[in-house]
């Protein structure tokens, strides 16, 4: 799909293409880093946080679980690139929105949904 014409913000080939790229080359492309920080900065603000620095930080452990698991991805089982790092992302999200709030209200994000 021409990148002038994508409705989307990530093209899930485009990404693919960087991963096989990155996977060959064993470090990320720089266009894979980018797509990956659009990608939790967008998933990201559709939780609400009561401040700023705490989205922020909740950012640093997507970006964490990005960097620890990137290599897990298989092509072979799936195409589905987006789908897959878009739950590594809320993952870390997630994890991050546990460690800053659980000791503060006593709740974990998985008891609120």
């Amino acid at each position: 799909m021409d990148r002038k014409y994508c409705v989307f913000y990530v093209d899930n080939d485009e990404l693919l293409r960087e991963l096989i790229i990155s996977k060959e080359n064993n470090e990320l492309t720089k266009r894979a880093i980018e797509i990956f920080l659009l990608m939790v900065d967008r998933i990201s603000r559709t939780q609400s946080y009561k401040y700023e620095e705490d989205r922020e930080d909740c950012m640093a452990f997507a970006i964490e679980n990005i960097c620890m698991q990137w290599k897990m991805y298989d092509s072979n089982k799936s195409d589905e690139v987006f789908a897959y790092f878009t739950s590594l992302i809320m993952n870390g999200l997630k994890q991050g929105w546990n460690k800053l709030y659980k000791e503060k209200y006593n709740v974990t994000i998985y008891n609120i949904f």
